[in-house]
């Protein structure tokens, strides 16, 4: 056996007896700003170019419109808008990442993706509550890297949240 492969074995096995709170203990780790986050990965359906969307009338800011997925008509939100997180800016870097949550697609515009990171139980530390400026009900928590830090976001409960309104409530 390889060594590449001996550490993916293991890599693989230490992250199946991991917390169950994490699912799966991979994240895409995607940048809004300066910022990093990550997902859980068995949520990304795909990764796309940004292109234009169809704007919805009244639709709320950070929803950007929506987009034809090969006959799929997909919602798509613009995170740095929904994060307060200043003017978007829409350049080769921006992507879409079209999420498959509760059988529902939605697609979610961040500056870039950077990679996909695998984080033991021991690596997520809980979210520090920060009053009324930012609600943390919608993060797992953070994952500490070496020198880097994840904000590692609930996806599920982010999006099927009320004041998204783009999935139904999960039970």
């Amino acid at each position: 056996m390889s060594q590449s492969t001996q550490l993916a074995n293991e890599t693989k096995s230490s992250a199946q007896e991991g917390n169950s709170d994490v699912a799966g203990n991979e994240f895409l780790a995607f940048t809004l700003g300066n910022e990093e986050y990550g997902i859980d990965i068995l949520k990304v359906q795909e990764i796309r170019g940004y292109e234009a969307v169809t704007r919805i009338a009244n639709a709320p800011e950070f929803l950007k419109g929506v987009i034809n997925l090969r006959g799929i008509i997909v919602p798509v939100v613009d995170m740095r808008i929904k994060f307060n997180l200043g003017s978007p800016t829409y350049d080769q870097f921006t992507v879409v990442i079209i999420l498959n949550i509760e059988g529902r697609i939605v697609g979610m515009v961040v500056d870039s993706v950077s990679d996909v990171t695998t984080l033991l139980p021991s690596q997520v530390r809980p979210a520090p509550e920060m009053g009324t400026t930012f609600s943390t009900d919608f993060l797992i928590g953070l994952g500490t890297l070496e020198d880097r830090m994840l904000i590692l976001v609930d996806i599920d409960k982010l999006m099927s949240s009320p004041e998204m309104g783009l999935v139904d409530q999960l039970a």
